[in-house]
């Protein structure tokens, strides 16, 4: 059949790896260090592999190719889960968290226990439908905030869902994936935290751009955080 599916300029290809974390079918491997497409049947043809390209060398092109195999993918996947390869660092998942844990006070401060609801955390990452991010909360914060801000558990990714990034080391347009993920989920409200530095603009303006992209009206507020630690 005459279908819609992707294409891979070897050319352009640097060997990240990034397309073939964010295939979820299994389409993309790595071979020699180059990204190939191993099977037409476990392309779906939707392109999550696109935005997370930091050398545009994936496309799409229709051309005559096998049709969309679900029951194939399911059945690849099932064997993977059976085999002690792969990285588990990719795997999405939820964690639970106990609502009785302990709080701090003024004169005992217990270990501080962690708020984070999922993984992966890092925007190159996370899949564009987790079912996390069905009303959810989401906070997209620069990857220094936590580290600047002390209670930055507490008060920022407690009840939110989060994916982190880092404009200026990160080479890859973040609106592109921020667009699907609040244009494909139900998000009810999205929080950015950043640093006051200037290259940490570059995450505000790419949720901005995916707020208008997604043509969402989705309540949203930005924090900026000093390197010294407080909220501006």
């Amino acid at each position: 059949m005459i279908r819609k599916i992707i294409k891979i300029d070897t050319e352009k290809c640097n060997g990240c790896g990034l397309c073939a974390k964010a295939c979820h079918e299994g389409a993309i491997a790595m071979i020699n260090g180059k990204a190939q497409l191993i099977r037409d049947d476990y392309c779906d043809g939707l392109g999550d592999c696109l935005p997370v390209c930091p050398t545009n060398a994936i496309s799409f092109e229709e051309r005559e190719a096998a049709a969309y195999d679900e029951e194939a993918v399911m059945a690849k996947k099932s064997a993977e889960q059976t085999l002690p390869c792969g990285c588990p660092g990719t795997h999405s998942k939820m964690i639970n968290r106990s609502q009785n844990a302990p709080s701090m006070t003024a004169d005992v401060q217990p270990p501080m226990t962690s708020q984070l609801s999922q993984w992966p955390v890092q925007i190159k990452l996370v899949p564009v439908n987790a079912p996390y991010f069905d009303g959810a909360n989401l906070l997209i914060a620069a990857d220094c905030t936590a580290f600047a801000y002390g209670n930055f558990h507490q008060e920022f990714i407690r009840n939110h869902v989060t994916i982190v990034g880092c404009p200026k080391l990160d080479s890859v347009d973040y609106s592109e994936k921020l667009t699907e993920i609040i244009k494909n989920n139900d998000i009810k409200s999205v929080k950015v935290a950043r640093m006051e530095v200037p290259c940490c603009s570059g995450i505000e303006n790419a949720v901005k751009q995916a707020l208008i992209n997604s043509g969402k009206m989705i309540p949203w507020q930005v924090v900026i955080i000093s390197t010294d630690g407080r909220i501006l």
